[in-house]
């Protein structure tokens, strides 16, 4: 039976063959399987996948447990999303990861007062979302590690001063993350799209709007720029708009919540699975347990779309609040 690839497989094998680090072959083996189409003629090919995932987990668990140099840059995946933190000098992004996470990264006005990445943990929607703070970017000196590092994320937030020439900002920071094969979901066409580059969504993020009175200057801003950017006006030092930055991040990434609910007792609420849009009754099974994938038999739902307890099957697409009961 053929296996249909779609061409997001075929640019991830490519980009997976050319990868150095252990970590990124990694993120990007997930990827080739998040894009395989579900049906009997991709099950051994998927099944093949996960074998050489797990051994490349395992040998990576191995490898940090005996210890030796750790790059700066390197940051264990935790959470529903990866996200990270990217700008010109001063622009904030450390005071903005410690107001979204509780982090403590150092913060001062001096620049480059970051130097490694930095990691917290962002809840919404009782999710986990895991933020990176990372060094300035600079066009006289570009860290390979941070690209790398850049590479695995889900989603890329463009931290901008609102008070020092954000437009100009902006497009040295565009210019040099797709310089080096990073390129925002939303100018793919401009910048295009090469097999050895990443597509990821970017939000820009315009700080230091820590009134009403500076909306006017964030006005003229997206006025004056060209192309189009998704685009939030935040202060990390006052709060503002911090709780729609949040939703916009979680958005962004796609996430839907998913509740289990074992046969014949309540489902649990208080701890969503987190799936991505697309995601069927069998990813969930794989979340909940390995076994259920290869024993489930059929599941029923609850949620928006259907009526209660209506059965379904593995390939049924899950949506944002449904609760699971799953049978084998």
């Amino acid at each position: 039976m053929p296996t249909n690839l779609p061409p997001e497989y075929f640019r991830a094998e490519e980009r997976y063959r050319s990868a150095d680090s252990p970590d990124e072959k990694i993120v990007l083996l997930e990827k080739m399987i998040a894009t395989i189409p579900k049906h009997k003629g991709t099950d051994k090919l998927r099944a093949d996948l996960r074998r050489k995932l797990a051994r490349m987990k395992e040998a990576a668990r191995v490898r940090k447990k005996t210890g030796g140099h750790e790059s700066l840059f390197h940051v264990e995946r935790e959470g529903a999303g990866r996200v990270l933190l990217v700008g010109p000098p001063n622009s904030g992004k450390s005071a903005l990861l410690a107001a979204l996470t509780g982090a403590e990264p150092k913060i001062s006005d001096s620049p480059y007062t970051t130097w490694s990445a930095i990691p917290g943990m962002m809840l919404h929607e009782k999710i986990q979302i895991q933020l990176i703070d990372t060094p300035p970017l600079s066009r006289e000196h570009i860290e390979h590690e941070l690209m790398d590092l850049a590479r695995t994320a889900d989603m890329i937030l463009v931290v901008l001063d609102l008070c020092c020439d954000p437009l100009k900002q902006l497009q040295e920071t565009a210019e040099i993350l797709v310089q080096n094969g990073i390129i925002p979901h939303c100018g793919r066409n401009r910048f295009g799209d090469s097999p050895h580059a990443v597509v990821l969504p970017f939000l820009v993020v315009v700080n230091k709007t820590d009134s009403a009175e500076l909306d006017e200057d964030f006005h003229i801003f997206c006025d004056l720029l060209e192309e189009e950017w998704p685009l939030i006006s935040i202060s990390g030092q006052t709060g503002r708009n911090l709780d729609k930055l949040k939703q916009e991040i979680f958005t962004g990434l796609q996430i839907i919540r998913v509740y289990a609910k074992p046969p014949g007792q309540e489902a649990d609420f208080s701890t969503p699975f987190a799936m991505r849009q697309g995601d069927t009754v069998e990813d969930f099974a794989a979340r909940v347990h390995k076994d259920f994938v290869k024993n489930l038999k059929t599941a029923r739902i609850w949620g928006k779309k259907v009526y209660d307890g209506q059965p379904a099957g593995r390939d049924h697409l899950l949506e944002d609040g449904d609760v699971v009961e799953l049978h084998t």
